[in-house]
């Protein structure tokens, strides 16, 4: 959930935090020690989440608070977190509830942090792998950035294996009953996610996403097709919140389309918004009732 602009800060407080991220991006290896939200955790020095969390206290919270709302009725709440980087939202989520978590994720540099965050708690998986849609195997190389990877096609970096989501859950049989399901890959969600629906459409779990249009098409992804395909899968309702944790509105899956122009909207050098969403079956009363106390319907 790394986004390029957080929360509205002053011109002095953002060019100072740009300077800061300079020096910090020359120790890229640098390992550190911080409490973030709550949590102590490892993490390189370059890593942006303290910063986000310290312009924006919402950010990356809905995603627990929607944990926890679900746990209510499912304990202990299984987890999907693909793209955990180093283990933070899973980190805050066992810290927030009971729950058990897989964590999938491709980049080695990151699972080295995983490693050391969560590798020794018994209700974590690690799996340190590039979770594909497909069988197609396809090389693929890490694009690190401020402490998120996108990985684009190439050799030129060695890379983790790659599975399938069915893959996944043969090898995780614990994770069979999955409740939450969260994506971050920079693009590759809108792929994926449904790729996971379908896997686990038994259990019919809450699917919460980056939903980025530029870096979707950036990825060769169309981010609009994702919704007709949750659709036909049986989701129903999408709460969605911006790129700092606020609240933006909930519509009906197949209505949804309409509304996401914004997200196309630029501010004369790329594409700078993002929205967190939360995507719910129709028949998951649990689910519907979490987004509902979590994002309020605002538009008939």
């Amino acid at each position: 959930m790394w986004g390029r602009s957080v929360a509205a800060e002053s011109v002095t407080r953002r060019l100072w935090r740009r300077a800061r991220w300079f020096v910090r991006d020359r120790w890229p290896d640098r390992d550190v020690v911080r409490e973030v939200q709550g949590v102590r955790m490892h993490l390189p020095w370059s890593h942006r989440l303290p910063d986000y969390a310290r312009v924006a206290p919402d950010y990356g919270q809905n995603l627990i608070r929607l944990a926890a709302l679900l746990a209510e009725g499912n304990r202990p709440l299984t987890v999907l977190d693909v793209g955990a980087n180093i283990g933070d939202s899973t980190m805050q989520i066992l810290e927030a509830t009971d729950a058990r978590v897989l964590c999938v994720e491709a980049d080695g540099f990151f699972v080295n942090y995983l490693e050391r965050n969560v590798g020794n708690d018994d209700r974590v998986a690690i799996e340190a792998s590039l979770l594909s849609a497909s069988a197609d195997d396809v090389a693929m190389s890490p694009v690190r950035v401020g402490g998120t990877t996108r990985f684009e096609p190439g050799a030129s970096e060695v890379t983790a294996p790659t599975v399938t989501t069915a893959v996944l859950r043969e090898r995780h049989p614990e994770f069979a009953d999955l409740r939450l399901a969260k994506s971050d890959t920079d693009g590759y969600d809108v792929e994926l996610i449904p790729a996971i629906a379908r896997t686990w459409a038994h259990s019919r779990p809450v699917l919460f996403l980056e939903y980025d249009h530029a870096l979707s098409r950036l990825a060769g992804n169309d981010p609009l097709a994702l919704w007709p395909e949750l659709a036909e899968l049986g989701y129903t309702r999408v709460a969605a919140w911006d790129n700092s944790g606020q609240p933006v509105d909930q519509w009906a899956v197949d209505e949804i389309a309409q509304h996401t122009a914004v997200l196309d909207v630029t501010d004369g050098e790329v594409a700078h918004r993002y929205w967190d969403v939360a995507v719910v079956h129709g028949e998951d009363a649990v689910g519907l009732a979490a987004i509902n106390q979590l994002v309020p319907v605002t538009q008939p």
